[in-house]
């Protein structure tokens, strides 16, 4: 079963292929079911021209293409957490029925990391990826009942290597081991997972988010919720990289992957 659990459409600020497109995509080359997870970002005090996914809008041109879809289809989402949005993606996820809810890292510490470099002024590598999964501890520990898996938890990777060039190509887990195991920790003590993401290789990052030592440490602490997803934002990166991230979880230690459906999560035998 190949199964891609982090998709974007058009509807999603960044996204350049239609649910349609992406459909279509999977219909015919072997995809069984896909989950769209639309960006959702609280974009109140952020220097941005972006605007904060309409999820009712987003739900009726979901509901229109489900029907009649030539694969499974899920409604799911991709909320940026913030601790001080606690009140409003509250209220987000109580007002609707998704399948499946990533909770991701985009603006940190009031900032966009993607877009603004004010985030890094004034720190070292290893002080911004401190304070990146600083608040992705933070988030977990707010957000106990909000999120399902944490995405591509090692995402500040991506803005490390702009910023500061190839002197931290990965986030290498012996460096960031502390602070690493109790966001690892808090996962499986809340009964959530984390997230494979392969988008990292088409990063140029040679690895998924995140890399494979941190999954191997996941398991080796006790964790077993993993899903798989290809970030995908047009419909040919669809489940990308997928057989290389099989091989990974079965190298680290899992038999099984999980996949969510009206937030109840099913485990699938790997191959």
């Amino acid at each position: 079963m190949i199964i891609d659990q982090h998709v974007h459409s058009k509807i999603s600020h960044d996204g350049i292929s239609t649910m349609n497109e992406h459909i279509s995509y999977a219909s015919v080359h072997g995809i069984n079911e896909i989950t769209f997870t639309e960006h959702y970002d609280d974009y109140i005090g952020i220097k941005t021209n972006l605007k904060t996914l309409d999820v009712s809008e987003y739900k009726n041109e979901y509901m229109k293409i489900k029907e009649n879809s030539l694969v499974k289809t899920n409604f799911g989402i991709e909320i940026g957490l913030r601790p001080e949005s606690y009140n409003k993606i509250s209220k987000v996820v109580k007002e609707n029925d998704f399948d499946f809810i990533i909770g991701s890292s985009h603006i940190t510490c009031g900032v966009d990391i993607s877009y603004d470099k004010s985030f890094f002024e004034g720190l070292n590598p290893h002080q911004a990826v401190n304070k990146y999964l600083s608040e992705v501890l933070k988030n977990i520990n707010i957000y106990k009942n909000e999120f399902d898996v944490y995405g591509h938890i090692d995402y500040v990777i991506r803005y490390i290597i702009k910023n500061y060039g190839n002197v931290m190509t990965k986030i290498d887990y012996n460096e960031f081991s502390d602070i690493l195991d109790e966001i690892l920790l808090s996962i499986i003590k809340y009964d959530k997972g984390i997230e494979v993401n392969t988008s990292g290789f088409r990063y140029g990052l040679d690895s998924s988010h995140p890399n494979i030592d941190i999954i191997k440490r996941y398991r080796k602490l006790g964790g077993k919720i993993i899903t798989i997803g290809s970030d995908a934002h047009k419909a040919s990166d669809l489940a990308s990289n997928f057989n290389d991230v099989f091989d990974m979880l079965i190298e680290s230690g899992f038999d099984y992957y999980t996949v969510y459906h009206k937030r109840n999560k099913e485990f699938v035998k790997i191959r």
